[in-house]
């Protein structure tokens, strides 16, 4: 599969759940973007909407499963999410138990860790 077919429009109710599902296939020790997210759900400009999905998704376990937020960064692999957990160093944490290195709030060696579902999926 190259790319999953729009299924919901950016900002609703779908489009989280879809979001909260793509995130739960990032494998254990692999990080992906906001914005590789969005072109996956063929709605390659809503990166920001992929991001307050991952964001409700720290306060909420979607459809009875946990997503796992921490494996979400920006484009070039920093943690800009890590002040929407529980502390500003929690994401990090969760990174490092997966055997990713952070240095200055960015994944060291990115490239290597990157997950892109549209060429994995």
């Amino acid at each position: 599969m190259t790319q999953k077919q729009a299924t919901a429009r950016p900002g609703s109710r779908d489009f989280e759940r879809d979001v909260h599902a793509v995130a739960r296939l990032i494998p254990f020790g692999r990080v992906t973007s906001y914005g590789a997210i969005a072109q996956y759900l063929g709605a390659a400009r809503s990166s920001r909407m992929v991001g307050w999905a991952m964001n409700r998704a720290l306060n909420t376990t979607s459809e009875g499963q946990p997503v796992p937020a921490h494996r979400v960064v920006n484009r070039i692999g920093v943690l800009s999410g890590r002040l929407h957990f529980p502390t500003p160093i929690a994401m990090q944490e969760r990174l490092e138990s997966e055997g990713i290195a952070i240095r200055d709030h960015q994944v060291v060696n990115f490239n290597a860790h990157f997950w892109n579902p549209s060429t994995e999926l």
